[in-house]
Parts: C-alpha cells; sequence; structure tokens
C-alpha cells in the first residue's frame, strides 16, 4: 500500500486518446498537453526512432530507403506493437516534460494511464494496448471505449438512465453507440471514418484525371472541401499538385467541392447507413428517448462540413456537433481519471 501511495505521489496521470490519425494527452490537473499526429519515423535497418509526430508527417512520402515514416496504427487498433510502444513511451515521456518541465526520469514515476480504444477492439488487441503502455512504463492501466470516452468529454449525463446516441468518427474507425447508466447498450462499429475518405479523394483523383497524389494532399483537399451536403450558393476550388500517371511529370489540377463531395458519397453514406442500423437495433424506451436527445457527433470526422445537416434530413432526428469535437474522446478520459469510482465503472475489462 505504502509503496502504490509513493508511485502515486511521484507520477503524473495520464489519460491518452490513441488514435488512428492523431494521439492526444491529457495530463490530470493541467489539461490537454500534447496532440501529434500518430506516426514515428524510424532507421530500417535497426529501428532507431528518427521522429514522432509532425516532424515524422512531415517525412511522409519523402524518405529515403533507409528510413521508414510509419503510421504504427491501423482502424484504431495496434498493427505494428514494437514501433507503437515506442511511439506511446515517447509521447508519455513528453506529455511529462511539457506538463512540468521534466523529464521522466525517476524510476517511481510511473503514471497511471487511461486508454480510449475502439469498442470492437478484440482481445488480442486489448492485450497489446496495454501490454504497450505498461513497457511505456505505466504503473495501471485502463481501457475506456471512445465513444463512451467522447460521451463523457461532450458533456452528456451517461450515468443517468436515459439513452444516448453518439456518432465517434475517427481516422480508422466510426462508432455509434447507445449510452445509458454509464453503459452501452449497443454499438456498431465500422472502419470507414478519416481515412478512407482520404483514399476516396485519391481515388477520384486518380480516376479522372489521372494524377497522382499522396495522403497528407488528400488531408490537405478534404480539410478545405470536403463536405457531406450542399450549401447553397457555395462554390470552392483548389489547386491540386501532383505526378501525372501519363507523363510521369508533376502537374497541377483545380479540384471543385462539388467534385470533392461526389468522391465522399460512400464512405458518408455508409457512416449514414451505421446510425440507421444503430436506431433499428435501439430497444423502444431508449429510442423514444433518442428522439428527445438527439444524437450527438464527436471526433475529427463531425467537422465534415454539412454531416450534421445531412443526418437529420436523413434521421429526423435532432443533430449536434459536440463542441471541440476533435479532443472529446480525451477529455471524456481525463474526466474519468479524476473520479476513479466512474473510471472503474466505465473501464472495460481486460
Amino acid at each position: 500500500m505504502l509503496a502504490e501511495q509513493l508511485l502515486g505521489f511521484f507520477s503524473t496521470d495520464l489519460a491518452i486518446d490513441l488514435g488512428t490519425a492523431n494521439t492526444l494527452v491529457f495530463v490530470r490537473d493541467k489539461g490537454i498537453v500534447l496532440n501529434e499526429p500518430s506516426i514515428i519515423a524510424v532507421r530500417r535497418a535497426d529501428r532507431t526512432v528518427i521522429g514522432v509526430g509532425r516532424e515524422a508527417k512531415a517525412m511522409l512520402g519523402r524518405t529515403p530507403d533507409n528510413i521508414l515514416a510509419i503510421r504504427p496504427l491501423k482502424d484504431g487498433v495496434i498493427a505494428d506493437f514494437d514501433v507503437t510502444q515506442q511511439m506511446l513511451r515517447y509521447f508519455i515521456m513528453r506529455a511529462r516534460q511539457l506538463s512540468t518541465g521534466r523529464r521522466l526520469g525517476s524510476r517511481l514515476e510511473r503514471p497511471r494511464v487511461v486508454i480510449g480504444v475502439p469498442s470492437g477492439i478484440t482481445q488480442v488487441e486489448k492485450r497489446a494496448v496495454r501490454d504497450a503502455a505498461l513497457q511505456a512504463r505505466a504503473r495501471e492501466v485502463y481501457l475506456i471505449e471512445e465513444p463512451t470516452a467522447a460521451a463523457i468529454g461532450a458533456g452528456l449525463p451517461i450515468h443517468e438512465p436515459g439513452g444516448h446516441l453518439v456518432v465517434d468518427i475517427g481516422g480508422g474507425t466510426t462508432e455509434v453507440a447507445v449510452i445509458s447508466m454509464s453503459g452501452t447498450v449497443y454499438c456498431n462499429s465500422v472502419r470507414i471514418a478519416g481515412d478512407e475518405m482520404d483514399e476516396a479523394i485519391i481515388q477520384h483523383v486518380r480516376k479522372h484525371y489521372r494524377l497522382l497524389i499522396g495522403e497528407r494532399r488528400a488531408e490537405e483537399i478534404k480539410i478545405a472541401l470536403g463536405s457531406a451536403h450542399p450549401v447553397p450558393g457555395e462554390h470552392r476550388t483548389i489547386e491540386v499538385k501532383g505526378r501525372d500517371l501519363v507523363d510521369g511529370v508533376p502537374k497541377t489540377i483545380v479540384v471543385t467541392d462539388e467534385e470533392v463531395r461526389e468522391a465522399l458519397r460512400e464512405p458518408v453514406m455508409t457512416i449514414v447507413e451505421t446510425v440507421r442500423t444503430c436506431l433499428e437495433r435501439t430497444p423502444p424506451e431508449l429510442a423514444a428517448d433518442i428522439v428527445e436527445t438527439g444524437v450527438m457527433l464527436t471526433g475529427g470526422g463531425a467537422l465534415l462540413r454539412g454531416l450534421d445537416r445531412l443526418l437529420q434530413n436523413l434521421t429526423q432526428l435532432p443533430v449536434r456537433v459536440a463542441e471541440d469535437p476533435l479532443t472529446c474522446a480525451v477529455r471524456g478520459a481525463g474526466k474519468a481519471l479524476d473520479d476513479l469510482p466512474l473510471l472503474r465503472k466505465v473501464a472495460i475489462p481486460a
């Protein structure tokens, strides 16, 4: 007991949203101290770390053969355990340094860590996340489903006996969950989200213009022009640079918002159908609650223009976008970190 108290005294507890696209770290009493891309650059020969986060993202598609810029998480789960462990250890140490001005130096400094994970995660994937955090010197590891964390972060009263429908659209997964009394009543997770939207833009430009663009440029186009529902009188364009697949030389084209909306139609409609399926399988009493409480959109994908209007038109339910949807999940995990009884209630078993 004394050892546990000493470890708690010397540590800074953390909540981590370990996302496919970005990793956010919340430090108790400090708030969000780190928001970096979930990318790591390593030397191919010995896996020495060259860069992590934004530094590594700048290297995507630009590295020589001896350096790999890797996204170690795919569809919300760990695809490369060793590299994820290195990335997680770096983020934990960096968060500690940013919040206290000191590196995680002492052997006693072992934080309690809460990590948001997709609801459809398997036992093997759970173990991989937990082991990666423990190897990164966490003292205790709690896993919390991302829709639950997002609901807490959005300020929904999930402890009450009433239904709340949360649609959490991340980089690798979209999760639609009905939550009541601090538990998930029904959840459906599909591996269609921000990454698939980027890929849809890449394929559209390739098919219609015979132009090859990279992931970073596709994401920029999505942010600049992406929408799910047209805005009357709005017409925007963007210049896109890439490699011509016919001539093999660099080329510039102009893409419109209407084209991008059409390119995103398939992944967007998959998300809409997932919401409809969830509504069809919701118990009637909770369905009646959802008519009143509506749908809460969280995650980076919630920022896609017009998505709330499209969902509202197709479901006939009130739809809201959470305040700062990108950070909802990590803020919710941070709130759970401050409330140990709530954390033990919402944490998922190993």
